[in-house]
């Protein structure tokens, strides 16, 4: 049950410029990410990019490196140059590890690739309970509602499954749907960005329309749910740590790897 992985890897993020190359603990934050993979038992693990600072800080650290077009519209779209470039089968797993995800779990890239060897899916991906009411009605924090086999019957950024009843007053904020959040805290689940797919599916991927599902949300996996593709979402089995997406993000995820110097972890 082999798999590469992909590591998609941009220099120009908008908050927070730079971003694979930032020092965490003495190195990129690229290389943490690639020692995951690494790590994960994948049989290959490849560093996407269209950046000359990001290929050369990877190819140091002993990385393969593929480089790729910059005009790429989403990182799906960047897995197919990847995935022709490498010349890999259909059948080919292929897990994309987003480069800004120094904290995620070893066994959670295992366990997304062997979730999609083990269903009948376009692509796998994974969830963990959400812990307040807070993360609910966040829309930075992206829900799932799953069938009874585990498939994504729809993902948002908005609070779902909505208790119609109980969530009367939702706009006062999350405060008041405490109690009812408790109430039902099994049935509401994040979704963590870690995804399978088989190489056959990311190259069909750019073919489908775009959906108005996915523009609205802001969310590209609903293109895949729309065309009437199928996704399987496994419960995560270890709680995956934070990514970095802004400047105290970075901040918080220094003072963590110092810690775990401190506590010998």
């Amino acid at each position: 049950m082999g798999f590469v992985v992909v590591i998609p890897a941009r220099y120009a993020s908008t908050r927070l410029p730079g971003k694979p190359l930032l020092d965490i603990a003495g190195k990129p934050m690229i290389c943490h990410v690639y020692e995951c993979a690494v790590a994960s038992g994948a049989m290959q693990v490849v560093v996407a990019t269209d950046d000359e600072r990001i290929r050369r800080a990877a190819t140091g650290f002993g990385a393969e490196v593929v480089m790729t077009s910059a005009h790429h519209r989403s990182g799906t779209e960047r897995l197919v140059e990847v995935v022709d470039y490498l010349e890999l089968p259909d059948t080919a797993v292929v897990v994309n590890l987003q480069g800004d995800e120094p904290l995620m779990p070893v066994s959670l890239v295992h366990q997304v690739a062997t979730a999609l060897h083990q269903h009948s899916a376009a692509m796998a991906t994974l969830c963990s309970p959400l812990e307040n009411a807070a993360d609910l009605f966040d829309p930075h924090v992206v829900k799932v509602v799953r069938d009874a086999q585990g498939y994504a019957l729809y993902f948002s950024r908005a609070p779902i499954p909505w208790n119609r009843d109980g969530f009367v007053n939702w706009a006062e904020g999350p405060i008041s749907s405490s109690s009812l959040f408790e109430q039902h805290r099994g049935m509401y689940q994040r979704h963590i960005g870690l995804y399978a797919y088989r190489a056959g599916f990311i190259r069909e991927y750019p073919t489908l329309p775009l959906s108005p599902l996915e523009q609205i949300e802001s969310l590209e996996q609903l293109r895949v749910l729309y065309h009437g593709r199928r996704i399987y979402v496994d419960e995560a089995a270890v709680s995956p740590g934070p990514g970095v997406d802004t400047p105290a993000d970075l901040d918080r995820m220094r003072a963590l790897f110092s810690l775990s110097r401190v506590v010998g972890k």
